[in-house]
């Protein structure tokens, strides 16, 4: 059973999907990727990202959130979008859960994010910075969830 679920809802930047890869295969994380993809899974720059870990990637591409859903029942959704009214650190993660990420450009559909606004969270950061890099966010929190519940 994956430690976490990450969950890119139609990514558009190879490298970031690259990179987040790489972070599931160090932690056991499954990486759920929303179709339409802004790229191909042949690109250069999505392997070159991943380098040679992404054969030990478990992954899925689905056509909708609603489809995750459907085969993850029952388990806990942590939606990461800016705005938020808690940040990350007020979660309280625990294994098994779902960590749901938008677009880079646009994030997540509004009707999205008012079905998760409950489980919404964010980073906290300064006016001048509209959004923090995917990657950076999902690493930055999968590895709090890990240190939250214990661990590998």
């Amino acid at each position: 059973m994956p430690l976490l679920h990450i969950v890119l809802f139609q990514p558009e930047i190879p490298p970031n999907t690259g990179n987040i890869g790489r972070t599931c295969v160090a932690v056991g994380a499954k990486l759920w990727l929303i179709r339409p993809l802004g790229f191909s899974l042949d690109e250069s720059q999505l392997r070159r990202a991943g380098l040679d870990y992404w054969p030990f990637l478990d992954y899925e591409i689905v056509d909708s959130w609603h489809e995750v859903l459907q085969k993850l029942p029952g388990h806990r959704v942590w939606c990461v979008e800016n705005p938020a009214t808690r940040t990350v650190w007020e979660a309280d993660f625990s294994p098994g859960d779902i960590l749901l990420f938008g677009r880079e450009t646009t994030g997540l559909p509004p009707a999205i994010v008012d079905e998760l606004r409950s489980t919404t969270i964010q980073f906290p950061m300064r006016s001048e910075v509209r959004s923090l890099n995917l990657a950076n966010t999902v690493c930055a929190v999968v590895y709090e969830a890990v240190r939250q519940f214990g661990g590998l």
